[in-house]
């Protein structure tokens, strides 16, 4: 028996309540080129047997990343995650928590839950960070968002240095308030005025280092003209094995400090789910989304740990909410403690040391190549090659089928900026191999000849 609890009454009522007229109407924002208008185009039946075999053989089309030369980043970074990650978060008391709504019974989530944010706070050098967002993108967003709570302005100056999918996703969860963006152009140089765009219309200005083009951005004189006009610095960051060798943000002069956590302990994994990360100034602790676990004493004198913080209310106050985030990345977020732990602050910067050394090698063999112009004068692991006058989008599909992953054409990623179309980033991590390194050389040489 289908379970109906609506009326029509019941429907038309809520609808009159929020001020439409239908139910298309609330998807409205979908736009009309993406909404079906008819059932998918799939069997209406196959058996168990039938289906796990048409999805093995789509799976099996699929280029494992640990299988080629593998140089791709953008956002996503490979890397060797210890098999002790693994093992660790299958555990059941980790596999099936939940919200950690009663300490009582739940001291073991939220004690790695304050780990996690220790060492967020550590690695970002600032006051306080919460127990993990969705992902980087989501992060930034929400920074933004909590950066015209606390200035009560609306405007946001974005880099061209940001992460094409970030600025997409702080303009999607913006979109329907009265906030404005300054966004700049593209900028693979790092070479834009930023400064000059910061005035005291401005909220906060959102600043990527290394940039999605892999430069690296001194924030300093940022955060002083930021601070100067009554501006939030919001630094962002897409590979946080980064923060082992750069300066981090807060002692920058940050305000907030956000990115994406997946490059320790959590594998590619088409996308998702990641960990993102979040840390701010004390003094804004009241106004940071997410979720926040403390170390207290129980009633023994025995040290606990409680859900501090709950900016979404959602238990007492919904509507004086900070942010509509009902969860943290949980899993995702154990896997990169585990990973960090195991590493250690000496083996964290060691990490960053071969990742550096990786991306040095590589740039060395490919800016001698014909036709490709190094566009970094500054980089962690991860720069831009102008491939002069070519389609990268057309250089990589060509290189992907000899077998080498060369990394991210800008196009593809960001399919709005102009001028980019020989524009590819290129990710080099400490599982490429001097092999992988030379298999890339000699490929693209072959193909630009």
């Amino acid at each position: 028996m289908r379970y109906l609890p609506l009326s029509d009454q019941d429907r038309a009522d809520m609808l009159a309540r929020i001020g439409i007229g239908s139910i298309d109407d609330l998807f409205a924002d979908i736009p009309e080129a993406a909404r079906l208008t008819a059932p998918m185009d799939l069997p209406r039946r196959k058996s168990e047997l039938e289906v796990e075999r048409h999805l093995s053989r789509l799976a099996a089309q699929n280029v494992p990343a640990s299988s080629v030369p593998f140089f791709i980043g953008g956002g996503a970074y490979k890397h060797h995650v210890p098999a002790t990650v693994d093992h660790l978060i299958q555990r059941s008391e980790f596999l099936t928590s939940y919200t950690p709504y009663q300490p009582e019974i739940t001291q073991g989530t939220l004690q790695a839950l304050f780990e996690f944010q220790t060492q967020i706070a550590n690695l970002t050098a600032m006051d306080v960070a919460n127990a993990s967002m969705y992902d980087g993108s989501t992060a930034a967003a929400e920074a933004v968002l909590m950066a015209h709570r606390v200035t009560k302005r609306n405007k946001a100056v974005i880099s061209g240095g940001l992460h094409p999918h970030y600025r997409a996703v702080i303009r999607t969860m913006s979109e329907l308030a009265d906030d404005t963006f300054d966004i700049l152009p593209a900028d693979p140089t790092g070479a834009e005025d930023i400064l000059s765009r910061i005035d005291n219309e401005t909220s906060c200005v959102v600043v990527q280092s290394p940039s999605f083009f892999g430069q690296l951005i001194d924030l300093k004189p940022i955060a002083e003209k930021a601070h100067e006009c009554g501006v939030l610095l919001i630094a962002v960051f897409t590979e946080v094995v980064s923060l082992g060798l750069i300066e981090p943000a807060g002692t920058q002069g940050a305000d907030i400090v956000v990115g994406e956590g997946q490059s320790l302990g959590n594998p590619l994994t088409f996308g998702g789910p990641y960990v993102g990360l979040f840390a701010t100034r004390q003094k804004y602790i009241r106004q940071m989304p997410g979720r926040l676990c403390g170390e207290t004493v129980d009633a023994d004198g025995k040290r606990g740990f409680v859900l501090t913080l709950s900016t979404r209310e959602q238990h007492i106050r919904r509507e004086k909410a900070t942010s509509n985030i009902c969860t943290n990345a949980g899993l995702c977020q154990l896997a990169f403690t585990i990973h960090m732990t195991l590493l250690g602050q000496t083996g964290f910067e060691q990490l960053a040391m071969a990742n550096h050394a990786a991306a040095v090698k590589l740039a060395g063999m490919l800016e001698g190549i014909d036709g490709v112009e190094l566009l970094n004068e500054t980089f962690f692991n991860e720069f831009t090659l102008r491939l002069k006058g070519k389609d990268a989008e057309a250089i990589v599909d060509t290189l992907a089928d000899k077998g080498i992953m060369a990394g991210v054409p800008v196009k593809r990623i960001d399919p709005v900026s102009k001028d980019v179309e020989d524009l590819l980033v290129v990710a080099a991590t400490e599982i490429n191999t001097d092999e992988d390194r030379a298999a890339y050389a000699a490929a693209l040489k072959e193909v630009l000849a």
